[in-house]
């Protein structure tokens, strides 16, 4: 198989991917490509995909989920009022089983944030609650700070030795076009209230998990270890937490005063939205796209996650419109409350467990809005030469293979990878991912519709690819 594929692949390239040349050199007895996917499907593929770069309507919908929708917190009234447009839309653009699959969630909703320094030199900070924080007193938190310039060095703190005191946490994230420092220093932001409160802290503030210089604190989601006390954590904007750096060095008692009013909002609905075109010789075998359609309640999340949302609906819209019908079902999966956990895609894999491994290929859109750089994957060997023949129709996008063993499709499917699925990503440039990430800068405006269309042009391919391709076993 993999030296016909080769074969085949070699015949691609001497036609510079062009449309009429594939569908050509794809008749006859004799063609290896054939051994790979029916006649006709790499022409079918490459025609989506200049379709797509000449303009699709992906803009239009990430437009129209931040501005009919707006912020759109897991649990509230906004993630539900999301859940009716993605219905509405699939319904509307004639896709089947359109259906919303329900869970609940605890909820949260934020309140009142305020902050200032105390001493020795007096003056306000700009700070927002991390997702899950408890309160603080309604007359607020005031205390000495202690400084930290990593989460190691926390955690290398003496027990007892923060009594009584506010722990505050920097660190260096930076700027990566993979994204690849928010794993590490996110665990800042995911376990260090806890951390904080066993060496006897009573709030905790942290520099932003993000990459900017705006006076716009990040959120996102925390939890607590059920061995300590839950105590009040927020994130302060990078230029407060450089402020607080700089007083520090000067040697002064540091003494700051916050107030955090988030409440439990108990049980509250969330779903996944889902539907589909109905594979015409294998409906049971799925390939699933999408994002996930919740969002940090500070702006109106275009990036994290409108974005992947648009991508999505768009390739697949796209295949929809075009009359053809792929063998496999292809569905699409807006997912709740990915924020606040990936809760969606747990109870997805909950939900679906008996038929999980129909679930041929899968990935997601979520990071953003930024051209795609780079393929990554993690597959068996059946499937390798379908990741290939995916790669050599979206170089023309600017996309090159990357790593083999990885094993990341999106957030939301991570449930999924964990019981065995096979893996496929395309990763998007991240540079300036995390300037905007989780903070009241997340919106529209941020957004180049032209690189969306390159993004629809790649998800398109893989999509159609996935769909039609000899080659059922990915690797599970």
């Amino acid at each position: 198989m993999k030296y016909l594929y080769l074969i085949a692949r070699a015949s691609i390239v001497s036609c510079a991917l062009g449309a009429s040349c594939v569908s050509s050199a794809q008749s006859g007895d004799n063609n290896p490509l054939t051994h790979l996917v029916p006649a006709g499907t790499v022409g079918e593929a490459i025609a989506l995909r200049d379709q797509a770069m000449g303009g699709s309507r992906a803009f239009e919908w990430v437009e129209a989920l931040t501005t009919e929708v707006g912020p759109r917190l897991a649990g509230s009234a906004g993630e539900a009022r999301a859940r009716d447009w993605a219905v509405e839309k699939l319904t509307s653009l004639g896709f089947e089983n359109v259906r919303v699959e329900p869970f609940s969630i605890d909820g949260w909703e934020r309140g009142v944030e305020e902050g200032a320094i105390v001493q020795p030199f007096p003056q306000p900070l700009a700070l927002t609650a991390l997702g899950g924080s408890v309160a603080t007193k309604p007359n607020g938190l005031t205390a000495e700070v202690a400084v930290f310039d990593s989460l190691a060095s926390l955690k290398r703190a003496p027990a007892g030795s923060l009594n009584g005191k506010i722990a505050y946490v920097g660190h260096a994230m930076r700027a990566t076009q993979d994204g690849s420092h928010y794993g590490h220093f996110g665990a800042l932001r995911r376990t260090g209230a806890s951390i904080a409160a066993s060496k006897g802290a009573v709030g905790l503030l942290i520099r932003s998990i993000g990459t900017d210089s705006h006076r716009m604190p990040h959120t996102g989601s925390m939890r607590y270890d059920t061995e300590h006390p839950k105590i009040p954590a927020a994130a302060v904007s990078n230029p407060d937490a450089d402020q607080i750096e700089r007083i520090a060095k000067r040697q002064r008692p540091i003494v700051v005063t916050m107030t955090l009013t988030p409440t439990f909002t108990g049980k509250v609905p969330s779903g996944n939205v889902i539907g589909e075109i109905t594979g015409s010789e294998f409906p049971e075998q799925i390939v699933v796209i999408g994002g996930h359609l919740d969002a940090w309640d500070l702006a109106t999340g275009a990036i994290d996650d409108g974005a992947g949302v648009a991508i999505t609906l768009e390739a697949a819209r796209l295949i929809k419109a075009s009359g053809a019908r792929p063998k496999r079902t292809i569905r699409v999966i807006f997912w709740g409350a990915e924020e606040v956990g990936l809760l969606g895609g747990y109870e997805y894999v909950r939900r679906h467990t008996d038929t999980l491994k129909n679930h041929v290929a899968a990935t997601e859109s979520d990071f953003g809005a930024g051209k795609i750089w780079q393929i990554t994957s993690r597959v068996g060997q059946q499937a390798v030469p379908v990741v290939d023949l995916i790669a050599e129709l979206v170089e023309p996008l600017g996309i090159a293979p990357g790593a083999r063993d990885v094993a990341n499709a999106g957030p939301d499917l991570t449930p999924m990878i964990q019981k065995g699925m096979p893996a496929f990503r395309f990763l998007q440039d991240g540079d300036d991912y995390f300037d905007l990430h989780h903070t009241p800068d997340d919106t529209l405006d941020k957004i180049d519709p032209s690189n969306m269309d390159q993004n629809v042009a790649a998800y398109v391919v893989f999509t159609w690819i996935a769909a039609n391709t000899f080659v059922s076993d990915w690797g599970w």
